[in-house]
């Protein structure tokens, strides 16, 4: 375990030379890569939310695509398509742009509902089907979607299947002053994501991806987690709870943050840090809810301090 922490912990250091002050934002993006989920990057423009994707896919030793959503994009162009060879006298299959190990969906909520569902089955299956025929994604794979929460002119807000497909929602959020100097320093001369070196290999994801679901849970944490996802059922503010992915995702969040932290074993606080990342976007707030202007990460905050757990001794 020590030397894959390690490999994580170089992993982030190697992001943190071109994105600074967000060491958090790395670190669950990165919880979510090891976990083989997606992510959601909801922010305002302009604070690196593609720089960071392409800081990620540059340490990580595989294949980088990126997708930028527009209204006239067609599901096709995703996820590939068959074409006539009249020289062989059969259909060929052209992949799409999916056909990578680390996926940047640009700007997702600006296509067509039509064009986001052709997303939904290689998110959840790892695979597309064109014609009658499977087709799988390359190991690892991720898809790292962004949007801006506040432009809603000419965008197609995702549905809900949609967004319960991704591991985690995450927000970068404006830098500190002193973060914003040191950007402009560091930016000076030239953009430094374009210097940055692999410092893993897909297979050491792989690896480390069998490793996390290695980590002890005991039943108690288990049953914590179920509890939380079940008290988002039954909140007076919620219209839609999480559902069963949510509490395996909660899990699997668990685990390896649990890992990154070094431990083969999950403690409470593990499930208490990775309930708000995995666990908003998956909740749909009722109107009086919304007009009150209460968030979702404020009732999953309340959820989390009204369930009490009893401290797990041993771990076995």
């Amino acid at each position: 375990m020590d030397e894959s922490v390690r490999l994580l912990k170089k992993i982030v250091a190697n992001v943190e030379n071109v994105i600074i002050g967000k060491k958090n934002v790395i670190e669950l993006i990165l919880i979510s890569l090891i976990c083989d989920g997606h992510v959601l990057i909801e922010d305002v423009p302009g604070v690196g939310k593609t720089t960071l994707v392409s800081s990620l896919s540059k340490s990580i030793d595989a294949s980088f695509k990126r997708i930028q959503f527009t209204p006239d994009i067609l599901p096709s162009d995703i996820t590939g398509f068959s074409m006539y060879n009249q020289k062989e006298g059969t259909f060929e299959f052209h992949p799409g742009s999916i056909m990578s190990n680390i996926i940047l969906a640009d700007e997702i909520n600006r296509t067509s509902p039509k064009t986001q569902s052709s997303l939904l089955e290689v998110m959840e299956e790892k695979q597309v089907t064109v014609d009658g025929k499977t087709y799988y994604v390359p190991k690892p794979f991720m898809v790292l979607a962004t949007q801006n929460p506040i432009e809603y002119l000419g965008t197609y807000p995702l549905p809900e299947a949609q967004l319960d497909r991704f591991f985690m929602k995450v927000s970068i959020g404006y830098p500190s002053k002193e973060d914003e100097s040191r950007i402009l320093a560091r930016f000076q001369i030239s953009n430094p994501v374009h210097g940055l070196m692999p410092v893993a290999s897909g297979k050491d994801i792989i690896s480390i991806q069998h490793k996390v679901k290695q980590v002890f849970v005991d039943k108690t944490i288990s049953d914590y987690i179920v509890e939380i996802v079940d008290k988002t059922r039954y909140h007076g503010d919620i219209s839609l709870g999480a559902s069963p992915r949510a509490s395996l995702s909660l899990f699997r969040a668990a685990q390896a943050w649990a890992f990154y932290n070094g431990r083969s074993f999950v403690l409470p606080e593990d499930v208490k840090y990775m309930a708000v990342p995995v666990l908003s976007h998956r909740i749909v707030l009722k109107q009086e809810a919304r007009l009150k202007k209460i968030s979702p990460e404020e009732i999953i905050r309340s959820i989390l301090q009204a369930i009490k757990i009893t401290l797990v001794e041993n771990y076995g």
